[in-house]
């Protein structure tokens, strides 16, 4: 049912490529005066003949030669798809795969036996072109959605008159089969080979909106392992041969890994469709819990598949208005903002929601952990009655490492992360903490270093770090990182300037050891791994 490289599922009816008709092929070259001939890669759907377009069964009709692929076994799926409309006067082209998962002793190995097999197989075909003739090359599903016949195309479509018709996808074949909703909306399809890493498949589903996986057979254990870490098992379902003889529909967990099919797939349907239809389920008591999520410093570029997945997957967002803003709305989703001095009372109100069976994601900037809703709601979590609700905490970029890799490194040497606010601890306590740092001669990341209420800290900051640091320090000023307004400039420390500096902003001092350099593409600053003996 997927479209494949191979072909090799057995069906009733299909045809033996050892019993196909040939006819002597003349040698190529001798095309003076004669015509080339066409060249048709025509896709067959699924499985079901009934699903072949009305130009797939006319450039049939067309063709002088018929050529499909099948592996060693000799039959072909997509001979037996397309067999209602072959003639007895068409000649066939049988184009044997010399190796399918098996070992090869070709020089190359596998992939070095199949390229040998592609450039034979071409050459037969451009025979037959150059002879005059037309050339369909038959292919299940769509010829260019991961069919063999792509191969052919590559090597002749350029020297040849040449036309694709599209085919019917097993992809499209699943969802019909299954009755429900692929795609809605804004959501995003994403098609994934079964032969990826069972890591990055599951980073992948985690991001997804909806998928489809495809070449199952010998990769069924690892892919359902990917969808299962990806947190997507209970809504994940299963299609084999879908419109052919033996098609078998139902959820991915009550599949069989020891009657998996390479002709099979994986499809995670439309949230919004689950989200919004007339079966949806309410929310259940245990089956809550709450996930902290790190968004980045700024938009969808910083998001990370593991934080995107937990964001599409929850009942309820929770989180300070602007940071909840950056996340995409999904159809069902409820979604709880507030101001930004209120964390207790936001991690109390996601917990109590989490209590009562919702899956809540706690929206935080940056790194939850990093002077952001990790704590509070770890605080909140470990009194009652709260014991006994799931929190879970997912990483983010923070503004630190994200204003360092615009600046180049500067906290390329072991650095300390400051918050320069009094709000939560009296300033002596800052002080003391950037004496202590600046005497270490640690690199530092100083956050929340003013806003309209607090001027004053930036300067008196400044002043501390001058009684270690030399004048010329570099220091990475960094504003709206990620953002529309981004800015990101390298000063010396004698130069920084607190009207500059805002809650936006992020301040990177560098230890003695920090480079500022001019570049072709601008100032860069980094500190060196490698510290001087004795220093």
């Amino acid at each position: 049912m997927s479209e494949g490289e191979t072909g090799t599922a057995a069906r009733p009816g299909a045809g033996d490529a050892s019993a196909a008709r040939t006819e002597p092929v003349p040698a190529a070259g001798g095309t003076a005066d004669r015509q080339a001939g066409r060249l048709y890669g025509v896709g067959l759907g699924p499985g079901d003949p009934e699903l072949l377009t009305v130009r797939a069964v006319r450039a049939i009709a067309e063709a002088d030669v018929v050529a499909y692929h099948s592996a060693g076994h000799g039959r072909s799926i997509a001979r037996a798809i397309a067999a209602p409309h072959l003639r007895p006067d068409h000649i066939e082209e049988a184009l044997v795969y010399p190796v399918t998962t098996g070992t090869t002793d070709h020089p190359g190995g596998y992939r070095g036996a199949i390229d040998a097999f592609y450039e034979e197989a071409a050459a037969r075909l451009a025979a037959h072109l150059d002879a005059g003739r037309t050339v369909a090359v038959l292919a299940e599903g769509d010829p260019l959605f991961y069919g063999s016949y792509m191969h052919m195309h590559k090597r002749l479509a350029h020297r040849y008159p040449t036309e694709v018709v599209p085919g019917v996808t097993s992809v499209s074949a699943a969802a019909a089969r299954l009755g429900t909703p692929l795609v809605e909306g804004e959501e995003v399809l994403t098609v994934l080979p079964g032969t990826l890493p069972e890591e990055e498949l599951a980073a992948r589903l985690s991001a997804a909106d909806s998928a489809v996986v495809m070449k199952l057979g010998r990769t069924f254990p690892a892919v359902r392992r990917a969808v299962e870490r990806a947190g997507r098992l209970d809504d994940a379902r299963y299609v084999e041969r879908a419109t052919m003889p033996g098609e078998r529909t139902g959820a991915l967990a009550d599949a069989d890994p020891e009657t998996v099919p390479y002709f099979a797939v994986t499809v995670l349907p439309s949230r919004v469709a689950a989200q919004d239809g007339p079966g949806r389920e309410a929310p259940r008591h245990g089956r809550g819990g709450v996930v902290v999520v790190g968004t980045g410093p700024a938009g969808p570029l910083w998001l990370t598949p593991e934080a995107r997945g937990e964001l599409a997957a929850a009942d309820d967002l929770v989180g300070y208005a602007t940071y909840l803003a950056r996340v995409p709305e999904r159809p069902g989703q409820r979604r709880h903002a507030s101001d930004n001095k209120v964390e207790s009372e936001r991690a109390d109100f996601a917990l109590d929601l989490a209590r009562r069976g919702h899956r809540v994601a706690v929206v935080s900037s940056g790194d939850p952990g990093v002077f952001a809703m990790a704590t509070a709601v770890l605080e909140v979590a470990s009194a009652d009655p709260y014991k006994d609700v799931p929190v879970r905490i997912v990483p983010g970029v923070t503004a630190a490492n994200a204003a360092a890799a615009r600046a180049g490194a500067p906290l390329g040497h072991d650095y300390a992360v400051i918050s320069l606010s009094d709000r939560l601890k009296p300033w002596e306590v800052v002080a003391a903490r950037l004496h202590a740092a600046a005497s270490a001669d640690l690199a530092m990341a100083l956050y929340n270093p003013g806003s309209r209420s607090r001027t004053w800290q930036v300067g008196k900051a400044r002043e501390l770090l001058l009684e270690h640091r030399a004048p010329d320090t570099p220091v990475v000023l960094a504003r709206d990182v990620g953002g529309p307004e981004e800015r990101v400039r390298i000063v010396r420390l004698t130069d920084l300037d607190p009207a500059q500096v805002d809650m936006r902003t992020v301040l990177l001092i560098g230890s003695s050891q920090t480079v500022a350099a001019h570049r072709a593409g601008g100032e860069v600053a980094w500190t060196p791994r490698r510290y001087p003996e004795g220093g």
